[in-house]
């Protein structure tokens, strides 16, 4: 279930989300300083590339002035867009699935400094 669900998110959704963030990621680390930032817009394209089986591990006391910075300079306006697509996603019961996925993006894509990405246990 996990893979047909993978496969039907990069078709649908994760393919054009995924490469946006890589581009941003490559803009961010055009400078120096915004290097840590370009290594989080790549650590959330590798998730939202194939985000099923995966579950995110939350330590954001520990970056809270990037986050802060985060926040400002796009975060806010990425937790918004992934929640609004979430609800859209949600109207539909086969959409469900991916509804949840994106309420994850908007919760990490919100505050992603100290956030760890690890497979899910197995049921």
């Amino acid at each position: 279930m996990k893979t047909l669900g993978n496969v039907l998110w990069f078709i649908l959704t994760g393919l054009w989300l995924g490469l946006s963030y890589c581009l941003l990621g490559i803009i961010w680390c055009i400078t120096i300083i915004g290097i840590p930032f370009g290594k989080q817009c790549f650590k959330l394209a590798r998730l939202i590339f194939w985000p099923f089986g995966k579950v995110v591990d939350d330590h954001f006391s520990k970056h809270a002035i990037l986050n802060v910075i985060w926040i400002i300079f796009g975060g806010l306006e990425l937790c918004i867009g992934f929640a609004i697509a979430g609800i859209f996603w949600c109207i539909t019961i086969l959409g469900i699935p991916f509804g949840k996925q994106c309420f994850k993006f908007a919760k990490l894509s919100l505050m992603p400094f100290g956030a760890e990405i690890k497979d899910a246990p197995k049921k």
